[in-house]
């Protein structure tokens, strides 16, 4: 582990697209599931904390907020850690603060030291393993990398349908404290997905060769020079934008069938249904990503994923009945899942493997602030109207905003540029190769003429001269 100084993914190795790779697909699986459902799950022990510290749930819930905000907010950090010491061992430190956090958490006595332990701490430790196994994913599969992202982020769903009954179970049957003991004990597996998290060896370099590659200069921790990518700049803009109110109608689709008069449990059950179509629409809709004729134009594919979430935002904006409400469930969850299936393999094709780990902890910085103002001020615009239809109105007005802004700003302001090396790296790299093959193309030249001068040698002494060496 000291002996990894920086994780530079060199060009040089090609992405094995399988082997290993499916390793660390599953390592990334899991991570994705940890990270996305564990704030959603941890909310199951909140009507126990509220009892025992004598809180309100507004209290509660920034338990879950502060765990967001710690996994997009970080980052940057995040980046800087992965380009320093290499992804492994960032991950491997990730998954003992996230265990840690909540261990620690079963030991509070006050909801503030909850708010550093399982929000902080705990928070810190699953953005440290979401961001890497990304980044180790980029770069263990190309071809077939939609298909990987899909399976991926099916991690999300699956573990939100898993969790949350299990939270139950342990609330019912150990209370908060051991709830939050056992699932620090299961956040341990975090270290284990990082430990899969091989990193690719370089091809050996002849001796000719190892001078140009010590004058190489060093990665920077964190490369700024990702804003000066038009198409990065527009797709941060977009994931920004649509972040708003991406995030919205599941926060409120259940209190939307309570305020319709059904009960509890047949609320609640509309998040199952999402959930469920959400797990078969990301692996499909990387499948669909994958194909020849659709991978070079994902950026449409993924505007058409965010404007097929709008429009149903705004058609379940109309829903009046619980037959409505399950309607959207079916048709969010599949936009859902077409959203989360493409949107970091597009960040993906638009920065390429070198300035990925930068790039995602900037965008990822931008949607943090975004995911802090969404749910919040849709809250508000709740208490002030007193109806869910405007709520739905604004996010599929924000959402579909968004899927126009990266559509249109990909159309008319990227120019189709020739396949060019993505850093000064790769450009060096494939000068020495031009220089070797320019090398080997003149040593087949030397030896034609001298093959020729051979044949062509006339007659010395009456003998002809069939010894090469006799010639010299």
């Amino acid at each position: 582990m000291g002996a990894v100084v920086a994780d530079d993914g060199p060009s040089g190795v090609k992405a094995p697209d399988g082997g290993w790779g499916w390793a660390v697909l599953f390592g990334c699986f899991i991570i994705t599931g940890f990270s996305y459902a564990f704030p959603k799950a941890v909310s199951v022990f909140f009507k126990e904390l509220i009892r025992e510290f004598g809180i309100g749930y507004s209290d509660t819930a920034w338990i879950s907020s502060i765990l967001l905000a710690m996994l997009y907010g970080t980052g940057p950090l995040c980046s800087v850690c992965v380009n320093r010491f290499g992804c492994r061992p960032v991950m491997l430190v990730g998954g003992l603060f996230a265990s840690m956090g909540m261990v620690i958490a079963s030991f509070c006595t006050s909801i503030i030291q909850i708010y550093l332990t399982a929000g902080v701490i705990t928070g810190l430790g699953l953005a440290l393993n979401f961001q890497p196994s990304l980044i180790m994913l980029n770069r263990y599969f190309d071809k077939r990398r939609p298909l990987a992202n899909g399976l991926s982020a099916a991690g999300s769903p699956v573990f939100l349908c898993a969790l949350s009954p299990l939270g139950q179970i342990l609330q019912h049957e150990y209370g908060w404290r051991g709830g939050f003991l056992i699932l620090g004990g299961m956040l341990l597996n975090c270290c284990v997905c990082g430990a899969l998290m091989r990193p690719l060896e370089p091809p050996k370099k002849s001796e000719a060769n190892k001078e140009p590659a010590e004058k190489k200069v060093k990665k920077k921790l964190l490369d700024f020079s990702v804003f000066k990518d038009g198409g990065f700049v527009i797709y941060t803009l977009a994931a920004s934008i649509m972040v708003l109110g991406l995030f919205v109608p599941p926060v409120f689709v259940v209190s939307y069938a309570k305020d319709l008069g059904y009960q509890d449990t047949k609320a609640a059950f509309l998040l199952t249904i999402l959930g469920f179509i959400d797990i078969f629409a990301r692996p499909i809709c990387g499948m669909v990503a994958g194909l020849k004729w659709v991978r070079p134009r994902c950026v449409y594919l993924f505007s058409f994923a965010m404007i097929f979430n709008g429009f149903t935002d705004l058609m379940g904006s109309m829903s009046v009945d619980y037959g409505g409400l399950v309607v959207f469930c079916i048709f969010f969850g599949i936009s859902y899942g077409m959203v989360g299936a493409l949107q970091f393999e597009v960040l993906m094709a638009i920065v390429g493997t070198q300035k990925f780990s930068s790039a995602i902890g900037l965008v990822l910085l931008a949607e943090a602030m975004a995911v802090l103002i969404g749910p919040p001020s849709a809250g508000k615009l709740l208490d002030a109207t007193g109806r869910y239809m405007f709520v739905f109105i604004i996010a599929g007005i924000e959402v579909t905003t968004s899927a126009l802004v990266l559509a249109l700003g990909n159309f008319f302001c990227i120019k189709k540029k020739t396949e060019e090396p993505h850093t000064k790296e790769e450009a060096g790299e494939r000068e020495e190769l031009n220089k070797s093959e320019d090398k080997t193309e003149d040593a087949k030249v030397d030896s034609i003429e001298v093959e020729q001068f051979l044949k062509d040698e006339p007659e010395k002494n009456g003998e002809v001269v069939t010894n090469p060496e006799t010639c010299v």
